[in-house]
């Protein structure tokens, strides 16, 4: 714990030492981005979020995946936050975005800024700095977050449909889910223990429970007891129940949702599905353990690969003026 807590100590040094330099990255992203056309954006966005989370810890988990669904769909552009038109299904309406929440926290960010800095601060370097702050603030790492990413102009629904790991994805499609987006193996298992906080909903693993193979059976690599936990809380046809991810700390990050999948307790199938391949069931065995010897810093690294997924930089895209819709 003390090796951990001085790890996430050094790796902070190193952040405000880099923001210093101003360095820039390979996609056209730079670390203080903002410091000359929006001095306070990074503060006012990070008191924001603290605002938010004291007053909701459930809220942190949403915020997270809501930036991850960006990544995954177009790249880091804000397309998820675009509202669907008369013309157009957008992703925030796809069936794996309809229980995304948290898109008041971003209006509101939005609006402060706009207020300070006019067509300044896009949508998409919100949302990459919302997800860095929420998860610090419910006691998981932070990690460096260049800014400079520019909004989308396009939110198509299918896209979210075809392109987001599902939940009852196997190894192999969870595989190339993250290949396709430049993120390996590594980054899969690792940014599978975002899973340690929030919750999943009922009619998700509804066929795992009471009808896996059509033949109402059980999934067999959900370990039995757990499988009888999960149907006294969730009952055929339930459509409204939600359980943790990881039960007991799903409002605190930490490293257990390791320990929760080494024990065949993972809530989805993508869960479980860690154990089939050797180079993530040996992480997955590593880090529940060790109490998560390299998780924090291993998450930190790989959510900064996914902030630089397929983002818009330059002449690309806009700075939107309100985060639901294009200019």
């Amino acid at each position: 714990m003390a090796i951990r807590k001085l790890l996430s100590l050094v790796f902070s040094h190193l952040v405000l030492f880099l923001v210093g330099l101003g360095i820039s990255t390979s996609q056209g992203l730079q670390l203080g981005f903002y410091r000359q056309t929006c001095p306070n954006a990074e503060s006012t966005i990070h008191g924001m979020v603290q605002q938010f989370i004291s007053k909701d810890r459930t809220l942190a988990a949403p915020l997270l995946r809501m930036h991850f669904h960006d990544c995954f769909v177009r790249g880091c552009d804000g397309s998820v936050l675009l509202n669907s038109t008369n013309t157009n299904q957008a992703e925030k309406d796809a069936v794996p975005n309809q229980t995304l929440r948290g898109f008041n926290v971003i209006d509101t960010i939005k609006s402060a800024l706009e207020k300070d800095c006019p067509g300044v601060v896009s949508c998409a370097d919100i949302l990459a700095l919302v997800a860095r702050d929420s998860v610090a603030m419910v006691g998981g790492p932070s990690w460096v977050v260049p800014t400079g990413r520019k909004d989308g102009r396009v939110s198509i629904a299918s896209e979210a449909l075809a392109q987001l790991p599902s939940p009852f994805a196997n190894i192999n499609q969870l595989k190339q889910n993250f290949a396709a987006k430049g993120l390996s193996v590594k980054d899969l298992v690792v940014l599978s223990g975002g899973h340690t906080i929030g919750i999943g909903h009922c009619f998700v693993i509804s066929n795992r429970l009471y009808n896996f193979s059509g033949r109402g059976d059980t999934d067999p690599s959900l370990d039995p007891a757990y499988a009888a936990e999960l149907k006294k809380k969730c009952k055929p046809g339930d459509t409204t129940t939600v359980v943790e991810m990881d039960p007991g700390s799903s409002k605190l990050f930490d490293d257990d949702y390791y320990t929760v999948v080494a024990r065949r307790r993972g809530l989805f199938q993508s869960d479980a599905a860690l154990l089939n391949d050797i180079q993530t069931r040996i992480y997955v065995i590593l880090q529940s353990s060790t109490n998560g010897i390299t998780f924090a810093q291993d998450f930190a690294a790989s959510m900064v690969k996914l902030g630089n997924v397929g983002v818009l930089t330059g002449s690309q895209g806009e700075i939107r003026k309100q985060c639901a819709m294009v200019n």
